[in-house]
């Protein structure tokens, strides 16, 4: 099964191959912030539609690529840039169509990095 996301406008819209059963949450300062539900998917499993180029920002560490859409501000996907780990992609399932209640989550303590 399959499920798509987009930003508030549509501007950016993805589509995944994967039927989520957990996602992360974080309590670092952005993800904090911005109540970001993340899945994690392989790269290849994930195509994304825009019709502008997402915002990026980087911050701390700089290992995160954490995208925005610039006409409406909805943060939709991240791409995490781990070294010794392979490329993902976390979507951010609460611009997702999927219900969220259906899916466990689990915290990361970004905090403390």
């Amino acid at each position: 099964m399959s499920f798509t996301g987009s930003c508030h406008c549509g501007a950016l819209r993805y589509e995944c191959d994967d039927t989520p059963e957990e996602a992360m949450t974080c309590n670092c300062s952005i993800c904090r912030r911005k109540g970001a539900v993340l899945y994690f998917a392989d790269p290849e499993r994930v195509r994304f539609t825009m019709s502008v180029e997402p915002t990026l920002y980087r911050f701390n560490t700089d290992v995160v690529a954490h995208a925005f859409c610039p006409v409406c501000g909805i943060a939709t996907h991240a791409r995490p840039e781990v070294p010794g780990q392979p490329p993902k992609v976390a979507l951010n399932l609460r611009a997702s169509d999927l219900d969220l209640a259906t899916i466990r989550t689990w915290e990361f303590d970004g905090a403390a990095l």
